[in-house]
């Protein structure tokens, strides 16, 4: 369908409350119906042509038909469309149960529903892109409520009855602590959002699958999930060896599936072992509380910003523990110093870190774990598939051409063969479930056969295992998509300091947008997926500290400029909106420590090294269509509008 004609048919489609159940496929088949015979193919299409809201639809229609639509502009600027009808509530309920003046049908009255959204992947296909407009139901959103369930949080709940008898009383309890996260603004809920096999980006809510919405936040970064040779390789699996492992590794659960990743995983980290678990948690968790607890008075040198499951699995492990502060090599030399050189060390840090989108300095992480005599713990989970010639994360990424020239197996002296203990997962880039370490042989036969998260967990499915094998080995074989994931997310961050949207910048593919209001930035995401169509989750503590809450955004290969540029005008309504701060309201902030979210704003924009891991030339794009990172765009004051690259699209083969 033209993408003009279907962002028509899928906006008069919610202007008219009369037609609103009709799905957009079958409302667009009937127009084109109409419009191609000589004759209206139905009472009710004729009808439609005498609609206000239809008649748009139909003549954008005529319009694609002649000349291809690629030059029709709708939307608030240089509409082709009139203004839409001011459907607000009190029109709504005063029409509810009447008639359509023209085709005579009656108006079904208001329905619960998930939320009012309207479908704007149409939109972010077109040649030309409009500015956003929220959608005519979208006054309602705040009245529809989603139905909810206690996996997806049930929201606040009446205080329980005192409890009768002896004894604590443990509903009292959960309904103090549950209270508390309400009154803090940082209760999650759950979105219900279904993500589309045959249309990444694109993903529907519960009760409508005729509405699509434009995922922004999911972490399947390369789509690999519904990857042709993923899905294939998975239903193969399935059919012959059924859906479960049939226990753990030590009772019936090994197989020829386990035994295969493994080796695929060891061999792209250039290791002689790997080891898969349910997930990188698990790995993780595991991992540090085996070597803490076995090692003789081992001391773990944690950074600041380390996921939770590696603070788990220190905390299990019973060892001590110091916490340098995030990248900061001063700090863990300082600390490292402190201990004595024959103690057992494991610095344990990360490459990508995935709130903020800051890279670990690896090189100097290995030089200060050598002068030491400690081990290093890298967690690459945010890399692997990301980074890389075969896709094996910064590591091998900061030794590109040795990596990238040289056949499989060890390879002394470089980063990754530097770095004694590889976490990694399937469950992102690689668009599966289950997470791993690789290392060395007598390393990783220790953790399987110490670990409980291991002994007692049930081995992943045959199917899951040669899905996440297969997407490991495609993202092998090529660089494409990983170069066009590296160019949306210099085009995204690029049009969001354009606008004036703060974000903080960062070498990677991270893009987190910066509201510093638990609150707010809830708002925020609920107007950009009821009004806009957009779903992009907001982020508050305890993942990242109060005060830094954010949006995080993670362009995808299948994302594209159109996509980029809806988002864009989206949030800038949604900051006009809600009055969020600008780059301009953080730039003009105190600089006496007293604003936390302008501090971190200005430093990463003017401190930290922000050139991307992908460089320009490993983007392999010419000069003339190069876009800085975030920060040089900033400090050029760039104002263009984000560039189309079709060449890098035509060498994947995907349509822009």
């Amino acid at each position: 369908m033209d993408p003009a004609f279907s962002l028509a048919v899928r906006r008069s489609r919610v202007l008219c409350p009369y037609v609103k159940n009709l799905s957009p496929a079958k409302l667009g088949v009937l127009v084109r119906q109409f419009t191609r015979s000589s004759g209206p193919s139905s009472p009710a299409v004729e009808r439609a042509g005498q609609c206000p809201y239809m008649s748009q639809t139909i003549a954008t229609s005529e319009r694609s038909d002649v000349g291809g639509g690629a030059d029709t502009t709708l939307g608030a600027s240089g509409s082709s469309m009139p203004a839409p009808h001011p459907l607000n509530k009190a029109w709504l309920e005063s029409h509810a149960g009447r008639v359509c003046p023209v085709g005579h049908h009656a108006m079904p009255a208001q329905q619960k529903r998930t939320y009012a959204s309207q479908s704007h992947g149409a939109c972010a296909s077109m040649v030309s892109t409009p500015t956003p407009t929220r959608t005519p139901m979208a006054s309602l959103s705040a009245q529809r409520t989603q139905t909810r369930t206690p996996g997806s949080g049930l929201g606040r709940l009446p205080a329980p009855a005192p409890k009768e008898g002896p004894g604590f009383d443990f509903e009292q309890f959960y309904h103090r602590e549950l209270k508390q996260k309400h009154d803090q603004k940082t209760y999650r809920y759950f979105n219900n959002i279904n993500r589309l096999a045959q249309n990444a980006p694109m993903g529907h809510l519960a009760d409508s699958e005729a509405e699509e919405i434009t995922v922004w936040c999911s972490n399947d970064y390369q789509n690999m999930s519904r990857h042709p040779r993923v899905l294939e390789a998975m239903k193969q699996t399935i059919d012959k060896y059924g859906a479960g492992a049939g226990g753990t590794r030590n009772i019936a659960g090994h197989n020829k599936h386990v035994e295969h990743i493994e080796e695929v995983l060891a061999r792209l980290h250039r290791k002689e072992a790997a080891l898969v678990f349910g997930s990188c948690y698990a790995a993780n968790d595991a991992t540090l509380s085996v070597l803490g607890s076995k090692l003789p008075n081992c001391v773990i040198l944690s950074d600041s910003s380390n996921h939770a499951s590696m603070i788990q699995g220190i905390k299990h492990s019973g060892a001590k523990k110091m916490i340098y502060k995030h990248n900061d090599m001063e700090d863990l030399e300082a600390k490292l110093r402190s201990i004595p050189v024959e103690t057992p060390k494991i610095i344990a840090f990360e490459s990508v870190y995935s709130m903020c989108g800051t890279v670990g300095p690896i090189e100097k992480t290995i030089e200060l774990a050598k002068k030491y005599g400690a081990i290093t713990f890298l967690d690459e989970v945010h890399a692997v598939g990301m980074y890389g010639p075969h896709g094996a994360g910064v590591a091998e990424h900061l030794d590109w051409m040795m990596n990238a020239t040289m056949p499989p197996g060890k390879l002394k002296g470089t980063i990754m063969d530097s770095i004694d203990i590889i976490t990694g997962t399937l469950g992102k880039a690689y668009g599966n479930v289950g997470g791993y370490i690789a290392g060395s042989n007598r390393m990783v036969d220790l953790i399987r056969s110490f670990a409980p998260q291991f002994i007692f967990s049930t081995t992943l499915p045959p199917a899951v295992l040669t899905g996440a094998a297969t997407a490991i080995e495609v993202l092998m074989e090529s660089n494409h998509t990983r170069q066009l994931q590296q160019i949306r997310t210099r085009e995204l961050k690029n049009a969001l300091l354009s606008n004036n949207i703060p974000l903080q910048s960062n070498p990677s593919h991270i893009v987190p947008v910066l509201v510093g209001s638990a609150e707010k930035a809830k708002m925020a995401s609920d107007m950009l997926l009821n009004q806009y169509g957009c779903y992009v989750q907001p982020i508050n503590y305890p993942t990242v500290a109060t005060g830094l809450e954010r949006l995080r955004i993670t362009p995808t290969p299948q994302h594209t400029s159109q996509h980029v540029a809806y988002l864009v005008d989206a949030l800038k309504q949604v900051w006009q909106q809600l009055g969020l701060r600008t780059v301009s309201d953080l730039l003009a902030a105190p600089q006496d420590g007293s604003d936390a979210l302008a501090d971190l704003f200005r430093r990463s924009q003017f401190e930290d090294d922000n050139t991307p891991l992908w460089s320009d030339a490993m983007l392999s794009l010419p000069s003339e269509l190069l876009r800085g990172s975030g920060s040089a765009a900033l400090r050029c004051q760039c104002k263009a509008a984000p560039t189309e690259f079709p060449f890098a699209m035509h060498q994947i083969g995907m349509q822009a």
